[in-house]
């Protein structure tokens, strides 16, 4: 139902306005940053250029193994250089029965450098303030706190021609984090509750103006003693179909999750922007 819902939104919206290349703003994450899957970029979503206003709304849904993660909110960008966003996230525990729900509330400053027009790579720090909303689950299991903030520092560049003649993204992005699971599983834990530092870093070649296929790393903290956790793993194709709608979809190794091994799928998400 929401996925139909933002298919008739970007049917009816006019044609953007924004003067930014189309692409450019790439496609919101599972915690709302404009990035990647599940990786944030330097990148400001939307396609709002200087004095304009984006605004974006979201789906994105990850099937994997024993569990699926449901997200959706929205996000609002101002000049190329501010992104505010929220999330609800729906964690859905298949084989144990039951649900996890946590919002994000993010927000990104872009500090220097162009992602398309300078030497210098597109600088962007973020912060991403998160809450649990039943903790009962993840206190149990030993998380120290039911919120927290994760910091970040990204770096993007667009190389032309790199690969083939294609154009060629890169982005590194560096995290501060006691999320547990991205913070579906609280925070921290009773045995380790400092912040660990994370690297996250993602690759995509632009096969046409419109079309895009990439892969992604995210190295995970590992502080609750019940269970490992291990990095993710994406390899993923975006369609920006014009500047109102984007398609993103993808192959997920998610790594072994409270306790249960091999949790792989699928990635699927939606984008309207105006």
């Amino acid at each position: 139902m929401k996925y139909a819902v933002l298919c008739l939104l970007a049917l009816a919206l006019p044609a953007q306005a924004g003067s930014k290349v189309i692409a450019t703003g790439g496609a919101s994450s599972i915690e709302g940053a404009a990035g990647g899957g599940i990786v944030p970029w330097a990148v400001i979503n939307g396609y709002a250029s200087s004095d304009q206003w984006s605004v974006i709304a979201f789906n994105n849904n990850v099937g994997v193994d024993d569990f699926s993660l449901h997200t959706y909110g929205m996000a609002a960008s101002y000049n190329n250089q501010w992104e505010l966003s929220y999330t609800r996230q729906q964690f859905d525990l298949d084989t144990l029965g039951g649900e996890l729900q946590q919002d994000v509330i993010g927000l990104k400053y872009h500090i220097a450098g162009e992602l398309l027009y300078s030497q210098l790579p597109q600088l962007s720090a973020g912060i991403q303030y998160k809450k649990h909303r039943n903790f009962a689950l993840p206190s149990a299991v030993g998380a120290h706190d039911d919120d927290d903030i994760d910091y970040y520092l990204a770096a993007s560049k667009v190389y032309f021609a790199a690969v083939a003649g294609r154009n060629l993204l890169l982005n590194a992005t560096v995290r501060a984090s006691r999320a547990n699971q991205i913070g579906l599983l609280g925070f921290g834990s009773h045995n380790d509750n400092s912040y660990q530092y994370l690297v996250e870093t993602s690759a995509a070649v632009m096969l046409t103006p419109q079309l895009a296929l990439g892969v992604e790393f995210r190295q995970k903290p590992n502080q609750l003693a019940f269970a490992d956790e291990q990095h993710w793993r994406d390899i993923f194709a975006a369609w920006f179909i014009n500047k109102n709608f984007s398609l993103v979809g993808g192959y997920v190794d998610l790594g072994r999750i409270a306790g249960f091994a091999e949790q792989q799928g699928y990635y699927l998400a939606l984008e309207a922007t105006w």
